[in-house]
C-alpha cells in the first residue's frame, strides 16, 4: 500500500448490468470499509443505476458510464485511461471480468491488486484471479471470494448483508404522492411486481391472478400496488388489473418515474410479493418483507442470501427437484410446477408472520 500509511488505500469495484447484480456487489463496499480502516471506495456502474447508491455510506464516490459512451469504444477508453491515471488505485476488483471491463486494470498495470475471475482473457492483465460460481455457495458468499487475495494483508470481515438507503425526504414525499393517489397507510400496502422486463421470468398471468385474488379475498383491507415499468410489463399490469374487474384495492397508476423513486415507494410498502427481478433485491436491500416467484435454472440458494421469513421464495425445483431438472420437459412446463396454490400457502404463511 502507500508508503505513508499502509492502512490508507484507493480501492475500485466495477460492476456493469442490472440492478440486482450492483445491489447485491456493494455487499462488498461494505465488507472493505469494516475491514480496512479509512479507505477509499469508488464504484463502477451504469449511469441508469447510479442514483440508487449516492447514499450509500459505504461508497465514497460514483464512476458511471452511459449506454451511449460504453457503445463509443474510443470513448470509452478514453474515459477508462483518464480515470486510471487520476485516481492511482491500490485495488481493483472487477467483479464480472468481461473482454469491455478488463481495461480498467490494464491501465492501471501498476496496481498491487488487479483483482477479476479466473477466465481464459484475463491470465495477463489480474494478478489474482478467482474461481467462477461455486454452486455450493450463495451470490455474496461467491463475492466475498473476490476479496481472497487481501486476506494476508488485510484482517476481511465478512459481510453477508446488501444495503440501500432511502433519504427521509425522498420516503415522506413519495408517501405524500401516494397518499394524493388514495393509499390509506393506516392499511396495509404490498407492491407487487406482476410482470418482470425478461419474458422467461414473468409466472404466468392466469397464475399471478388465482394468487392476488386468494389475498383480497382474506385481507380485505390490503391495498396493492402494481409495479412495472413501461412497453409490454405496462401492458401485461394493465391487462391483469382489467381481468381482476379493476379492483379498487389495485393501484395502477401510482408510477416510479426513476429508481431513486422505486427505491421511495418500496420504502413505503410494507411487502413485496411477485417476480424474481431487481426489484426484489431492492426491497431485501431496504429491508422491506419479501415473497418472489423464481423462475427455472434461478437457483434460490444463489440468488436469495440470507433466506429468511422476511426474505423468501419459491423455485421449481423445490416442488419436484427430478421434474425441474427434466430436459425433456419444456420451459414452461418445468416453471408451472409452481401452482398457485402452493405458492398462496406459503405467502399466506409469511404474511400472518409479518403483516396481519
Amino acid at each position: 500500500m502507500r508508503e505513508n500509511n499502509r492502512d490508507m488505500c484507493k480501492i475500485l469495484i466495477i460492476r456493469f448490468r442490472r440492478i440486482g447484480d450492483a445491489v447485491l456487489t456493494s455487499s462488498i463496499c461494505t465488507t472493505l470499509k469494516r475491514s480496512i480502516p479509512g479507505c477509499e471506495i469508488h464504484y463502477v456502474l451504469n449511469t441508469c443505476i447510479a442514483p440508487l447508491f449516492d447514499t450509500h455510506p459505504d461508497i465514497d464516490k460514483l464512476i458511471t458510464f452511459s449506454e451511449e459512451e460504453k457503445h463509443s469504444f474510443f470513448s470509452y477508453l478514453r474515459k477508462i485511461r483518464k480515470l486510471m491515471k487520476t485516481e492511482k488505485y491500490d485495488i481493483i476488483i472487477d467483479a464480472r471480468s468481461t473482454l469491455n471491463t478488463m481495461y480498467f486494470p490494464l491501465f492501471s498495470l501498476r496496481s498491487k491488486y488487479r483483482i477479476g475471475r479466473k477466465k481464459t482473457y484475463t491470465r495477463l492483465i489480474y494478478n489474482y484471479r478467482v474461481d467462477n460460481v461455486d454452486i455450493n455457495k450463495n451470490i455474496i458468499q461467491h463475492l466475498q471470494k473476490l476479496l481472497d487475495p487481501l486476506r494476508k494483508e488485510f484482517d476481511i470481515k465478512d459481510n453477508t448483508q446488501f444495503y440501500l438507503h432511502c433519504r427521509g425526504t425522498e420516503k415522506s414525499s413519495y408517501k405524500s404522492y401516494m397518499q394524493s393517489m388514495g393509499i390509506d397507510f393506516t392499511k396495509p400496502v404490498i407492491i407487487c411486481a406482476v410482470c418482470a422486463r425478461l419474458q422467461y421470468k414473468r409466472w404466468p398471468m392466469s397464475q399471478m391472478k388465482t394468487v392476488l385474488e386468494k389475498l383480497l379475498d382474506k385481507y380485505s383491507d390490503t391495498q396493492l400496488v402494481f409495479n412495472y415499468s413501461g412497453g409490454q410489463e405496462k401492458d401485461f399490469a394493465q391487462t391483469l388489473y382489467k381481468q381482476m374487474g379493476q379492483d379498487p384495492r389495485i393501484y395502477i397508476n401510482i408510477e416510479a418515474k426513476s429508481l431513486k423513486e422505486l427505491a421511495a415507494l418500496i420504502s413505503n410498502c410494507d411487502y413485496f410479493f411477485g417476480n424474481e427481478g431487481g426489484p426484489r433485491h431492492m426491497a431485501q436491500a431496504l429491508g422491506i418483507p419479501s415473497f418472489a416467484i423464481f423462475p427455472p435454472d434461478i437457483s434460490i440458494k444463489v440468488w436469495l442470501p440470507d433466506r429468511s421469513v422476511a426474505a423468501d421464495g419459491i423455485e421449481p425445483q423445490e416442488i419436484d427437484y427430478k421434474a425441474a431438472h427434466n430436459e425433456e420437459l419444456s420451459y414452461q412446463d418445468r416453471f408451472d410446477l409452481i401452482s398457485p396454490e402452493e405458492v398462496w400457502r406459503r405467502l399466506d404463511k409469511n404474511l400472518q408472520n409479518l403483516i396481519y
